[in-house]
């Protein structure tokens, strides 16, 4: 199993495919497959039958995963794309660092 740069509620900025130059929340990050569901990005249109949720069926919009490497957090402090690196704080524990600011990522 593989470690993942991006959680579960960071927002993310998509460096390429159809929806470059978006944000948006990361919803959920599948490890397994490197891939992370992102509020708003890859929208596909899904045909579902009825059921409890859509009593009518039909055509759904829905986010579609994609692949972390497209990703990259968005600094807390300019509002940019950054890379991060890990550190130790004073308590002892792994804190993600932005690369740009040297701020630390919540």
């Amino acid at each position: 199993m593989s470690k993942s740069h991006i959680k579960k509620g960071d927002i993310v900025y998509v460096l390429a495919g159809e929806d470059r130059g978006k944000e948006g929340r990361v919803l959920k990050v599948l490890v397994q497959k490197q891939k992370a569901l992102v509020e708003g990005i890859n929208m596909v249109t899904k045909a579902t039958k009825p059921n409890a949720q859509h009593p009518q069926g039909g055509l759904i919009k829905m986010e579609a995963p994609v692949h972390i490497s497209n990703l990259s957090l968005i600094d807390p402090k300019s509002g940019k794309p950054t890379r991060i690196s890990c550190r130790r704080n004073e308590k002892g524990e792994l804190v993600r660092i932005s690369k740009k600011s040297g701020e630390e990522i919540k």
